[in-house]
């Protein structure tokens, strides 16, 4: 060893060692202790990096690591507690998941940074950086990973990560805009002074200047000059030092090199009267580059504040019933089954049922529709949405962390965890094209230099302005984040970003009928029993089964006026997609279609009362038949009649003569009815063999299957839960007309993307030559460079406004 290392002290910086053996590291086959965790974070680093001959030829001893390394990981400790995460950690299956507000995130590059170094940790199972919002979505397995550990190797690429809350969030969002306002304050600044100098001497404004007033002019440039390169330049530098540390490239080490490389031959050649300074330059590219991440920042955060200020819309206090008497408690430590009252003009706080009273609910935050909603007791209300008219008492049915705001929240995340091909295709670009930039710029350089032009070295700095990939890291994020916001606006959510692409290559549309077509509010229009039974009896049995199903055929049992008798029913089940079947009174009772009652034992049923919708069997013996009825929804045919270029097609597990009926009225020639769930799996899997791309909308829990085999699934606003989670897409509306809206956004979107790439890539083409050729000065590059990420901002942001 080229240093020698006495016995107690630190083998990394040499000072004493009172910890002992607490921080060991193995360095060539070696066990050596160190003296604190930053000695050992360090040597640590430098060995997984292969860099252990370090150690072995050294002549001086290393700077002492973080000694406070240990108190940051005790600091971040504090979030592993149970206690604590459960006001933001989500179980997610097996694993959990949580949302970070990630500060120093700056451009595309900065989130495939976090993502492509999070990704190699053992135990973190998927990471997804919305850039625009500055989160990131981690889902871990708790077994092999702490939460303070993924907070720390975030911190160890150079990003500070906290748990996501929305006021701590916004105030972050806040600070950093008031930073770069200032960044961008005292860049502009300066950059009028340094022009100003810059002009005089181009044009000699003051005369004939002689070479001491052009020394002192380009002096007073380098000092004005200097605050911009070291402080307002400093958020590309850090970015770059980020990359390096990952050991990649992004925009902002072609950037760093063209500001330093500027600024570094300025300082050489500032007494030199005939030399050229680019100090004007400098600052004029550091100021525009400012003007254009600012606005970009500031566009892609108000997108997002389109979904992410529905947080917003949760009263911090409720109502609560204590004992029979009101006390005020904090809506976020609401308990499932906890009452609370809520009176006219005051907002919901949390997810729950009415119990008691009636009211007008205006649900526009969640739905995007402004007419207001009659709801009254056993209605589901939504926090966030305002009460009008009227008091009613709720029963709490989800907590605020899973409260349907939440949730839409934590969906647009999970969206943009899944990229489209064109995100994808354009974020491996604007990745490789960095290190095709640095090759241009080097044979640049070369070919001038060998040519012997006194101006190589500009015309190599102006092609690495000009070609920076700024426009092309914007392109797909910035459209795709703009569109999700304003479907979001219309109360439509998007479970997966690459949905928005396959929506435009769809070639059917296939419908589930009740509760999608038509309302879902089923009531019986006529019953026929079997000779010898009693009428009342037989439907106090079929109330009795109905009361346990969830299925909307069961609303319309529950609206009847019958005795139940105080029946008890034994062995209950339920038969997706066909029934549900229980024991009363020691007789096996089955109630649902015909062909889920239907056995050799059965008798004959007259060829009159098998059209019926539900039958009742008693011990394998038809007894009564129900005919029921439901309303088509009242936009439904206008829909259709604008989704004429694709083929439709009606898929129900109801009878034949209901779904013909619904079929006829709708003009919809292609009809699948009395299907099973699997039956209706396999209809969706044939016609995809076809080499169909097929979109299915559902709202039932024996829709979930068929609704994820579609290519494009779509859950309607009074969709199950089982449906929603199998969905791609959630109309929180009831409404089919929000389809329409979907369809629209997607080849819209699709759009964007191709004009943002198309005007990314040809800008880049276009500029290359003339920045290569020497038509280019720096700041023309710069300029050039900043308007064409503006443009592509801009073209974004017009599917907000559209």
């Amino acid at each position: 060893m080229a240093v020698n290392i006495t016995k107690g002290s630190c083998f990394h910086c040499g000072l004493p060692n009172l910890e002992g053996n607490k921080y060991p590291v193995i360095i060539l086959h070696e066990t050596h202790n160190m003296c604190c965790p930053g000695c050992q974070a360090v040597a640590s680093s430098i060995i997984n990096n292969g860099l252990g001959s370090y150690y072995e030829f050294r002549t001086e001893l290393a700077a002492k690591g973080d000694a406070a390394l240990d108190n940051t990981m005790s600091k971040l400790a504090v979030y592993d507690e149970p206690e604590l995460q459960e006001e933001f950690v989500f179980e997610s299956g097996k694993h959990k998941q949580i949302q970070l507000t990630v500060e120093g995130i700056t451009c595309a590059a900065c989130g495939w940074l976090i993502e492509k170094q999070l990704v190699k940790v053992s135990g973190i199972k998927q990471v997804s950086v919305n850039v625009g919002a500055r989160r990131a979505l981690v889902t871990w397995d708790n077994e092999l990973m702490k939460l303070s550990q993924i907070l720390m190797q975030l911190k160890s690429i150079g990003y500070q990560s906290l748990p996501f809350q929305a006021d701590k969030h916004e105030a972050s969002l806040q600070n950093e805009q008031k930073s770069y306002l200032k960044k961008l304050g005292l860049a502009g600044l300066m950059t009028m002074q340094v022009m100003m100098l810059a002009i005089g001497q181009y044009f000699d404004f003051f005369g004939s200047i002689e070479a001491e007033a052009t020394k002192y002019f380009n002096w007073i440039s380098l000092v004005l000059t200097t605050p911009v390169v070291l402080y307002s330049g400093s958020v590309f530098y850090i970015s770059a030092l980020k990359a390096m540390s990952a050991k990649t490239i992004n925009m902002d080490i072609s950037i760093t090199i063209a500001i330093l490389s500027t600024y570094i031959a300025g300082i050489f050649t500032v007494n030199e009267p005939n030399a050229e300074v680019y100090f004007e330059s400098i600052c004029m590219f550091v100021f525009f580059l400012l003007i254009s991440r600012f606005l970009e920042q500031r566009t892609r955060y108000k997108a997002n504040q389109i979904s992410s200020n529905m947080i917003k819309h949760i009263p911090v206090t409720a109502n609560k019933w204590l004992d029979g008497k009101l006390v005020s408690a904090l809506a976020k430590q609401l308990k499932v089954d906890d009452l609370i009252l809520v009176k006219p003009g005051e907002m919901i706080p949390v997810d729950g049922i009415i119990t008691d009273g009636q009211a007008t609910i205006d649900e526009a935050m969640l739905t995007g529709e402004f007419e207001q909603v009659e709801k009254q007791r056993g209605s589901q209300v939504y926090g966030g949405t305002i009460n009008q008219i009227g008091a009613i008492t709720i029963r709490v049915t989800k907590t605020l962390k899973y409260a349907m705001v939440n949730q839409i929240l934590r969906l647009q995340e999970v969206a943009l965890s899944s990229k489209p091909k064109a995100a994808l295709l354009a974020d491996r670009l604007s990745r490789h094209f960095g290190a095709v930039v640095l090759l241009f710029t080097a044979l640049t350089f070369i070919y001038w230099y060998l040519q012997d032009s006194p101006h190589a070295f500009w015309i190599s700095i102006s092609v690495l302005v000009a070609t920076c990939p700024c426009a092309l890291g914007l392109a797909t994020p910035s459209a795709l984040t703009c569109a999700m916001a304003k479907l979001n606006k219309s109360g439509i959510l998007l479970k997966r970003a690459d949905a928005l692409e396959q929506l435009t290559e769809i070639s059917d549309i296939v419908f589930d009928k009740t509760g999608t077509l038509t309302y879902g509010e089923f009531s019986i229009d006529k019953i026929w029993s079997i000779e010898g039974a009693i009428e009342a009896d037989l439907m106090s049995i079929a109330a009795t089964l109905e009361m346990r199903s969830e299925h909307p055929i069961a609303k319309a049992f529950r609206k009847l006026n019958v005795n139940d008798r105080g029946l008890s029913v034994l062995d209950f089940d339920v038969s997706i997609g066909g029934g549900i079947s229980g024991v009363i009174d020691g007789k096996q009772y089955k109630l649902g279609s015909f062909n889920y009652i239907d056995s050799n034992k059965l008798t004959a049923v007259e060829n009159h009362y098998k059209d019926a919708s539900v039958f009742l069997s008693e011990n394998d013996i038809i007894v009564a038949a129900f005919w029921l009825v439901d309303k088509i929804k009242s936009d439904v045919r206008d829909t259709l009649l604008q989704l004429n270029s694709y083929d439709t097609s009606i898929l129900s597990g109801d009878s034949e003569r209901n779904v013909a009926e619904v079929a006829s009225k709708l003009g919809i020639k292609n009809v699948f009815a009395e299907c099973s769930p699997a039956q209706k799996l396999e209809c969706i899997s044939k016609m995809q063999q076809e080499g169909k791309r097929v979109l299915m909308l559902g709202d039932g829990i024996n829709d979930a299957p068929v609704l994820a085999q579609a290519d494009v699934s779509v859950a309607v606003g009074n969709a199950s839960d089982l449906a929603k989670n199998a969905a791609d897409v959630i109309l929180l509306s009831t409404h089919l007309g929000s389809l329409l809206v979907v369809l629209s956004m997607a080849k819209r979107a699709r759009s964007k993307i191709k004009q943002n790439l198309v005007w990314a890539i040809g800008y880049n083409v276009l500029v290359l030559p003339l920045a290569m050729a020497g038509y280019l000065t720096p700041w023309m590059a710069a300029l050039g460079m900043s308007i064409s990420s503006i443009i592509v901002v801009y073209n974004s942001t017009r599917l907000l406004r559209d």
